[in-house]
């Protein structure tokens, strides 16, 4: 079976989740005597493609008309690609990046989909796969039919590759440039800058809920509890959908899915549609008032109590250490 992992990167590093991919492309290479080649595509990328190399064989498409992620040209690539290669698997994180470009290329090739995969097996050269549904509640086991399948995975279900010491090959791909789409022009890219780290990358992440009351009281509890962790910060989507916190800060069913080393979820109570984003943390604690919430079911520490009172007693005290 002939694999192609699409890297996921910010023209400097890869995403974890991109490890991920190639951890698991490794893994059905490995039973199904495959071959697994990791996609990079962009424009002033050789950093990137360097870093990829040493967990994977390298595509590398260094072009200035790919300087934006610009979704109809990237799919179109991801395509064209997959064809010329020969692929039977296309495999990325499970990611807002992959939702919007791998689907569009699953699109044009005409292949089969399944995403959010969280486990595998090769069953009668056949691969086996596990995704949950209805905010996890159920896990379906499926597999696909028709050719290419395209699949997208759970950073968190697996771990990421390890590099080598010994660089894989890189592949410089050229494309045809006049055959892209232009239906989508590129205007700006806008960033909030933040001393923190992304929530998806982070081995900590410290959440707020429905308990914080305002936007001030979040950056000092939980901003100020994830500083002194080192850690990143995340919130529930009552906290959204309320304009306390950002899109891009959401846990959870329909924001993003994390698995740290530590999640802290203060005043979260713990609906289904947030667990589904990060009961798979390997330690979790939880704060809260109500010693019911549904949260402390899946933590493993809990403290019940004020937010208010708690969290700055606990910040003191990582202070004075």
């Amino acid at each position: 079976m002939r694999i192609l992992v699409v890297a996921e990167h910010d023209t400097e590093v890869l995403r974890s989740g991109t490890r991920s991919a190639v951890a698991f492309a490794n893994s059905v290479a490995a039973q199904t005597d495959g071959e697994v080649e990791c996609l990079v595509i962009g424009h002033r990328i050789a950093s990137v493609a360097k870093e990829a190399a040493s967990i994977s064989k390298v595509l590398c498409l260094d072009s200035e008309s790919l300087t934006a992620p610009v979704a109809d040209r990237y799919a179109r690539v991801i395509a064209d690609v997959t064809i010329q290669r020969k692929i039977d698997l296309v495999v990325a994180a499970s990611t807002s990046y992959a939702k919007d470009v791998v689907g569009r290329a699953a699109g044009l090739l005409g292949g089969s989909m399944a995403s959010d995969v969280v486990g595998h097996t090769v069953q009668d050269d056949k691969l086996v796969l596990r995704r949950p549904m209805f905010a996890g509640a159920v896990t379906a086991t499926v597999t696909l039919i028709g050719h290419p399948q395209i699949i997208t995975i759970r950073g968190s279900a697996y771990e990421p590759a390890v590099a080598s010491v010994d660089e894989s090959e890189i592949i410089t791909v050229d494309i045809d440039e006049s055959s892209l789409p232009n239906h989508i022009s590129f205007e700006k890219i806008e960033t909030r800058s933040s001393h923190r780290p992304d929530v998806t990358e982070s081995r900590i992440v410290v959440s707020g809920g429905r308990a914080i009351k305002n936007s001030d009281d979040f950056e000092r509890l939980v901003g100020g509890l994830a500083d002194q962790l080192g850690g990143a910060t995340g919130s529930s989507r009552a906290l959204v959908d309320a304009g306390i916190t950002p899109n891009d800060f959401q846990v959870g069913q329909t924001g993003k899915i994390v698995a740290p080393e530590l999640y802290i979820a203060m005043g979260i109570s713990g609906a289904v549609q947030h667990l589904a984003g990060m009961k798979n943390s390997k330690v979790i604690v939880a704060i809260n008032n109500d010693p019911d919430a549904p949260m402390f079911e899946v933590a493993d520490y809990g403290l019940v109590g004020d937010l208010y009172e708690l969290v700055p007693q606990l910040i003191e005290k990582l202070h004075a250490e």
